[in-house]
């Protein structure tokens, strides 16, 4: 059930990918010096709930409807174009009786965001399209030890990309 209401939240609302801005330089024509190369993309971002583009956060929600289930704690090992991990801790909200009655637990969780792919309309520029949790002990009511989420797309990402 909580892994139900973990993805209605999560489509509803949740974690999406946004590329930074990538820097570019550009030459100066009729000069003997080289042209200069472009600069390399950022490493991609995370979205928060409210759209703002995050590079290793230490606090990130998940269930960005309700914020009944959020990673704290997050102490990034890596943050790469092709991938990001991190150990962190899940705080899930076990809603019984209901949602607003409940209480929230803490579970150790291994994060993974992968699976780059470039933003179309934003040349240079990545977005990771897939979060993984690998919970090492006890999880949420209803949470599979390997947990593997496509994020949504960015507003405005046309089909693919």
């Amino acid at each position: 059930m909580a892994l139900l209401k973990l993805a209605a939240i999560l489509l509803a609302g949740g974690a999406t990918l946004v590329p930074a801005a990538a820097a570019t330089s550009s030459s100066t024509s009729g000069t003997s010096a080289p042209a200069a190369k472009p600069a390399a993309a950022s490493a991609p971002v995370v979205l928060d709930c409210v759209g703002s583009p995050l590079t290793r956060p230490s606090k990130y929600v998940l269930a960005c409807g309700d914020g009944n289930n959020y990673l704290t704690g997050v102490h990034w090992s890596a943050w790469s174009a092709q991938s990001a991990t991190a150990t962190a801790t899940d705080v899930a909200n076990d809603c019984k009786p209901y949602c607003a009655a409940g209480h929230f637990h803490d579970f150790p969780v291994d994060v993974r965001l992968d699976q780059p792919v470039p933003w179309t309309g934003h040349p240079g520029q990545v977005r990771f399209t897939q979060l993984t949790l690998d919970f090492p002990g006890a999880r949420p009511t209803g949470m599979p030890a390997h947990f593997v989420w496509p994020l949504p797309k960015p507003a405005g990402a046309v089909a693919g990309a």
